[in-house]
């Protein structure tokens, strides 16, 4: 799991205006959305004393065991084009995701 230069700027931004700025993040997947699984993004201050902890442009990102299988090798990047704002997760291990991209399945 890695995170772009541009994802970590707007998480920085995000956890200052929640009066957090030393927050970290972390992802996760869950049951849910229309394609059976979907993607969390959480501030917070520690890792659970399970947690995959990647450091990455100054960030630590913060996964536990169970979703890092379904997020190996995924890229979290941050989009501002045409299609809205917001954190894009480009997973390799998705084999489907539902029209609204919010949620995957493999």
């Amino acid at each position: 799991m890695s995170i772009s230069k541009e994802a970590v700027t707007h998480v920085r931004s995000f956890a200052s205006e929640a009066g957090k700025p030393d927050a970290h993040i972390r992802v996760s997947v869950k049951g849910g959305g229309c394609s059976g699984l979907t993607y969390s993004l959480d501030l917070v201050d520690e890792p659970m004393p399970d947690d995959k902890i990647i450091n990455e442009h100054g960030m630590s990102i913060f996964v536990d065991k169970k979703s890092y299988v379904f997020l190996a090798g995924t890229q979290l990047e941050y989009s501002g084009g045409l299609n809205g704002k917001g954190f894009v997760f480009n997973n390799p291990n998705a084999k489907t995701s539902c029209g609204c991209g919010t949620s995957f399945s493999v």
